[in-house]
């Protein structure tokens, strides 16, 4: 039978309970939000759509990227937030000082996080918050942080579509960076275009055949 209390004196490794905290960090403080999202219920839409922004990658332009990889670097990519807290993206990127400033603060969440496993995992949990010197990872994770974008994108259209005009400027600034992004990144621009017309619709509509499946 499994052990369900710590009977040896030894400390508690408090890295998955910590994380387990994701569910309490609520996003866009700043705003006035229809509905809360929470840092847990970000992290799952980054990593669902790293992964699909690799796999269209892998099948639409060559790539040989791990998608698996992407979805938990997706998983993990703001857990420092459950220590530092979700600072707001006008603050974060208010000059470069601020910027390289909150950067370091990240590293030193993150390394605390790592403290709170045993000794022996830490070097395969490090390999996630890290990036190796390999081309392919270093694309991979530029595609997840243009994903933490179309995120926030998204979150844009839901608040619109629910009659909150809070976040009209945000999602115009948004959609200026992701445009950019496009450019560098066919990944988010195919993602943009067949998938992102159907956010913010309602269930029965979601329901509703495609055009091109109906004359099928």
């Amino acid at each position: 039978m499994c052990a369900m209390e710590n009977t040896n004196n030894t400390h508690p490794y408090a890295f998955f309970a910590t994380l387990s905290r994701m569910k309490y960090i609520e996003r866009w403080a700043l705003m006035r939000n229809s509905r809360q999202e929470t840092l847990s219920e970000h992290s799952l839409e980054v990593a669902m759509i790293a992964h699909a922004l690799c796999t269209i990658g892998n099948l639409r332009y060559g790539r040989h990227l791990d998608a698996d990889r992407a979805a938990l670097i997706g998983i993990y990519h703001d857990a420092s937030e459950i220590i530092t807290g979700d600072m707001p993206t006008p603050v974060k990127y208010y000059n470069p000082e601020i910027r390289s400033a909150y950067k370091q603060i990240e590293h030193m969440a993150e390394n605390r996080l790592l403290d709170r496993l045993p000794e022996d995992l830490r070097s395969a949990y490090r390999d996630v918050f890290y990036t190796p010197d390999d081309p392919d990872e270093k694309y991979m994770r530029r595609l997840v942080k243009a994903v933490d974008k179309l995120s926030a994108y998204i979150k844009c259209i839901e608040e619109e579509k629910s009659g909150n005009t809070e976040f009209r400027s945000a999602k115009v600034s948004t959609q200026k960076s992701l445009e950019g992004v496009c450019a560098e990144l066919p990944e988010v621009r195919d993602f943009m275009r067949d998938f992102l017309p159907a956010y913010g619709s309602t269930l029965d509509e979601l329901s509703e055949p495609r055009p091109e499946d109906a004359k099928a």
